[in-house]
């Protein structure tokens, strides 16, 4: 049973997803208010991304018209050039001399080995994807940038579970925290409470090996409705890969490309430690929603 789709306390956010359920692929768009704001952080070794360097701190771009989230590897990517063209019509982006240039970044998972490796998100697919983001339900599960997305994958391709599209939010007042996330974790999911047992690790089967492959990679986007600045947006991606370190075992091995874009909408004044603490329980739930 496919779970029950949740509602975005987020008003001006919307995501919409291209999925192709036979070749288990696919890209999921998040459509973001004018004047976002956006910074990220990446911590498994092997990342898929495009554009996320104008999102550090210390570089002048200071808004972000959408992200996307994408299946396909480093294929996918392209997705993104459907949604910077969909931005474009939209009237968003940077203004330069030569028109708008929509900022779009991107980070991909590998889902080449589940389904038809040949079939990958492409420009017109995100396209799709982003003229599908209306209203306020996230459709979660096997669809989108989660569609060939699983976890356990370190205990052999007979133990592995579904991960895919995952979502909550954390609330504080008129406060919102939300996570999305795409779940394609080498690890299992950690209900939380519990030590991680190094015997069962021992005696995975087939033989543990961290190199064995580089087909994981969980990634997400943390939107807020706080306002707060680049800086204060990387530290609340830091608390997003706090919350995955939580909820998964391992995390951010050097075979992962593990990253998260953070956004601020701008609405609410917030402490950033509060946004951070807010953004670690929420990415924590979204990823502990697979495991359920």
């Amino acid at each position: 049973m496919e779970p029950r789709s949740p509602q975005m306390r987020l008003p001006g956010v919307t995501i919409g997803h291209w999925t192709d359920p036979s070749a288990l692929t696919g890209c999921t768009v998040v459509l973001l208010p004018e004047g976002s704001v956006a910074s990220r952080e990446v911590r498994g070794g092997a990342p898929a991304t495009r554009d996320l360097d104008a999102l550090s701190p210390d570089k002048a771009v200071t808004s972000v018209d959408a992200v996307v989230l994408t299946g396909g590897s480093a294929f996918g990517l392209a997705a993104a050039e459907g949604v910077m063209r969909f931005c474009e019509e939209a009237g968003r982006g940077v203004p330069t001399p030569g028109g708008r240039v929509p900022i779009v970044p991107a980070l991909a998972l590998f889902d080449l080995g589940v389904g038809d490796p040949k079939v990958r998100p492409t420009a017109a697919d995100g396209y799709t994807a982003a003229a599908a983001a209306t209203g306020p339900l996230v459709e979660v599960g096997q669809v989108g940038a989660g569609a060939g997305a699983f976890t356990s994958q370190w205990r052999g391709a007979e133990n592995i579970r579904p991960g895919g599209i995952r979502y909550a939010e954390s609330t504080l007042g008129d406060l919102v925290v939300g996570a999305l996330c795409a779940v394609n974790a080498y690890g299992d999911v950690d209900p939380g409470g519990t030590e991680v047992d190094l015997a069962s690790v021992a005696n995975l089967v087939p033989p543990f090996d961290y190199a064995s492959d580089r087909v994981h990679t969980t990634i997400g986007v943390v939107i807020t409705n706080a306002r707060l600045d680049k800086t204060a947006c990387f530290v609340v991606a830091q608390g997003a890969h706090d919350g995955l370190s939580r909820s998964l075992t391992p995390p951010h091995t050097r075979y992962d490309g593990d990253g998260f874009v953070a956004v601020a909408t701008g609405e609410v004044a917030a402490d950033v430690d509060t946004v951070r603490l807010m953004a670690l329980d929420a990415v924590s739930r979204a990823i502990r929603s697979a495991g359920s």
